[in-house]
């Protein structure tokens, strides 16, 4: 089951309210308009634990997240579970009020019959006052589904016969104060909200600068009451590479946590996709359709779907976005994600006394933008296998403000490779690195036993003369990945780097680019990577790389 679950390193679901919340969803809460409109919330092993893991808390009872991001495919209710949180923050006991000695018992203040027990040392839970909920639709004259089930079940539910709720198709005002309002772009455009929760849905559809500043001016929002434990939900189905939507924007970002690249972890990330390769094997895709929709493949149609894909009127990116959840590639991508992920393998381990080859691509300080990233990729040369060994990129936030690559860490792990590993080539793009890599070269080039020249055994030119050479090694390593010849070790921000590769056609041939000059979205581990294969060809064409084998062939 392919999925990127990012949580907390205190993450404990012993410690969530998200239990009870669970509970009172399924209690109060019936589906909106649809299929099953009417018929009662019933959640599944996957959604309870999205639902607890949401509610997670630190040992003093805070929120461990203020944002959490639900990635899943089309038709698998991401709506409706958005609706049924905006609900239990408006109604429920959603706040932390200490922690249970065992035994204590929560019934629902309007005697409808909802009770729950507290095990030992469980979170009990508490309303917040006066709390002001908003969902978001992205188009005007909208209210959006999310809004549209609370509706439902705020007059046609259990909840409509709490006292004192008075529901409007424009906005339902709650019995002790505190509203839930449907919003747009332009009704939500001026400052001065105080939202508790929001939630946010189907954000791979903020592409636009005007859903950008209405996405960042909500949110803002939120830290006015900061201290009574405001958060927002994102659902969103896999969004279209390139469009810089809040997905996009949210997806890297939680790539960045998992990579322990961010200095603080307040995002709950759960993206779950579905792999195929080759989406003609019908076997193959109906497992992966199966692995993308989860629980929610109960209430979906496996055969319709698949017929989806099949349709030559569908575009199969748009398919594979759409059902698989899947993240596809942009027109010009280098590579398609699938031909990447078809080559890791997490099985393989690279040890001292086996030959490997380095590849470098460094960069300094941009006085503009995101500096571009530093990267040291090594590769196995028996097997070609590749692993991330640093990558070095600039922090988010304010935490990148005026950062620079850390030379000295650099040069430090460079050299501690050459420690760490039997290392027989090194090929390092020199470009605003030329007295490292001539450092390099003094200390390491005569014990290397592939070089790049007689004169200078570690610099290898990506541009200028070079540049032949260099897109030569681009389409070799492309070669490498898309014919088997290669395998990885699933590095985060090598896998990044490589599918923000964009084909970028030259004079001299085919060459890789970020998306455009001044992106965020680096690809300089993808450049490591291909110096390192071309050195693992020229180390291979020497023979060298072979003595481990027959010597294990000899010991066995």
């Amino acid at each position: 089951m392919p999925r990127q679950l990012v949580r907390a390193d205190a993450h404990d679901r012993e410690r969530s309210l998200g239990w009870l919340a669970t509970a009172w969803m399924e209690h109060f809460l019936v589906h909106g308009p649809g299929a099953v409109q009417g018929e009662p919330v019933v959640h599944g092993d996957e959604y309870t634990g999205f639902i607890v893991d949401c509610y997670a808390l630190s040992t003093t009872g805070r929120l461990l997240y203020d944002s959490a991001f639900l990635s899943r495919p089309k038709g698998a209710d991401k709506s409706g579970i958005a609706a049924r949180f905006a609900s239990f923050e408006a109604l429920g006991p959603c706040r932390f009020a200490g922690f249970a000695e065992g035994g204590e018992i929560y019934e629902d203040p309007w005697g409808l019959g909802f009770t729950y027990r507290y095990a030992k040392g469980e979170p009990i839970g508490k309303p917040v006052k006066g709390p002001e909920i908003r969902c978001m639709a992205t188009e005007e004259g909208q209210t959006g589904l999310i809004f549209d089930t609370i509706l439902f079940n705020f007059t046609e539910g259990p909840l409509a016969e709490v006292p004192g709720i008075d529901a409007g198709i424009t906005r339902i005002y709650l019995p002790h104060g505190g509203k839930i309002i449907p919003s747009t772009a332009a009704s939500s455009s001026k400052d001065g909200g105080r939202e508790t929760f929001v939630a946010f849905d189907e954000t791979h559809l903020y592409n636009t600068p005007e859903l950008r500043r209405m996405y960042k001016t909500v949110t803002r929002n939120l830290r006015k009451r900061k201290r009574e434990g405001t958060w927002f939900l994102e659902t969103t189905t896999m969004f279209a590479p390139g469009e810089d939507s809040i997905a996009e924007a949210t997806y890297h970002l939680a790539g960045l946590i998992e990579e322990k690249k961010t200095k603080r972890q307040k995002v709950l990330s759960d993206h779950r996709w579905g792999e195929c390769a080759d989406l003609t094997d019908e076997g193959a895709l109906r497992l992966a359709v199966e692995d993308a929709f989860g629980d929610a493949m109960a209430w979906n149609d496996l055969d319709g779907i698949i017929d989806e894909f099949y349709d030559t009127r569908t575009d199969p990116t748009d398919s594979r976005r759409y059902f698989l959840n899947a993240p596809t590639e942009t027109s010009n991508a280098w590579l398609a994600a699938y031909e990447w992920e078809a080559r890791q393998d997490l099985t393989k381990i690279v040890i001292r006394t086996e030959a490997v080859v380095l590849g470098f691509d460094g960069s300094r300080k941009r006085s503009r933008g995101v500096t571009d990233a530093t990267a040291l990729i090594g590769c196995r040369v028996r097997d070609g296998h590749f692993f991330e060994i640093d990558v070095w990129e600039q922090p988010t936030g304010a935490l990148g403000e005026g950062w620079e690559v850390p030379v000295a860490a650099v040069d430090a792990t460079v050299r501690q490779a050459f420690k760490d590993y039997r290392v027989v080539g090194f090929y390092a793009d020199p470009a605003r690195w030329e007295t490292k890599v001539a450092e390099w070269e003094a200390a390491f080039g005569p014990q290397l036993k592939v070089k790049c020249s007689r004169a200078h055994p570690i610099q290898f030119w990506m541009t200028g003369g070079n540049a032949s050479r260099a897109s030569g090694a681009i389409t070799d390593f492309h070669s490498a990945i898309v014919d088997g010849e290669m395998t990885h070790n699933g590095g985060g921000a090598f896998t990044r780097h490589v599918l923000n590769a964009r084909n970028s056609p030259r004079r001299f041939g085919m060459s890789i680019a970020k998306d455009h000059p001044d992106s965020a979205r680096k690809i300089d581990a993808a450049v490591a990577g291909a110096l390192a294969h071309r050195c693992r060809l020229d180390a291979v064409a020497a023979g060298i790389g072979r003595q481990h084998v027959e010597a294990a062939r000899r010991i066995r």
